[in-house]
């Protein structure tokens, strides 16, 4: 899991400003341009940018008054984080929501993309060092899936307890029209689906026990703690 050193990135923050506003340079028509993996490298891009500009501007984070469910440290005590906050993007001001949930989920056929978005968080597919591109996104997105199961977040296994991270909860619809005809497990469309991308990407052992036709689909917890490097 890769962790970020939010407090150096605090103190020498020019870079991370500076990348920040060259997204705003962007417009609707030059967006619309361009293919459709470079519109993918470049939203995901802005989403985790945009997430590490957010945990500088409250680091370090501090607990609200009324928010003992979540972890003191956590991006989910910064008040409208995926909301309400907005940046300027393609012609448009968009929240990390309408990135996420109105872009990326609405407008791409690529599920994979819930592994390559950083919510700044323990559980979370890794921040990786380098940013998307369109001439390599495939092979990135593949790696990216690949590492988050290969994880202890990501997957683990119990006999025929397939164990994955609760983004599969929350986000198994998006993977069912690529991946649900690939092994048969007992249980729904999206049992199917969560199984068939963790036999092609997963782990040996846990990619044995989505193929095996037993698999049964069980979910993490998630820790939203912070994905902080001290």
């Amino acid at each position: 899991m890769t962790r970020v050193n939010y407090a150096t990135l605090k103190q020498d923050r020019s870079t991370l400003n500076e990348a920040v506003q060259a997204f705003s340079h962007t417009t609707e028509s030059d967006f619309t341009s361009w293919s459709t993996p470079r519109q993918l490298a470049f939203l995901i891009n802005a989403y985790n940018i945009f997430t590490l500009q957010t945990i500088v501007d409250h680091y370090p984070i501090e607990r609200r008054w009324f928010d003992f469910w979540n972890p003191a440290n956590s991006i989910k005590q910064i008040s409208g984080v995926w909301s309400t906050f907005r940046w300027d993007l393609a012609g448009s001001q968009m929240s990390l929501d309408d990135i996420e949930h109105n872009m990326l989920r609405r407008n791409y056929s690529e599920p994979r993309i819930h592994f390559a978005v950083n919510c700044a968080s323990v559980s979370c597919p890794a921040l990786k060092p380098a940013p998307y591109v369109d001439v390599r996104l495939e092979q990135q997105l593949t790696r990216a899936t690949q590492d988050f199961l290969a994880s202890d977040e990501g997957t683990r296994v119990e006999g025929d307890y397939l164990y994955v991270s609760q983004l599969f909860d929350w986000y198994g619809e998006d993977f069912i029209a690529d991946y649900d005809n690939l092994v048969e497990v007992p249980g729904t469309a999206r049992d199917r689906a969560i199984a068939g991308i963790v036999a092609k990407y997963g782990p040996s052992e846990a990619s044995q026990v989505a193929q095996s036709g037993r698999a049964h689909i069980r979910f993490l917890p998630y820790d939203w703690s912070l994905n902080d490097r001290h």
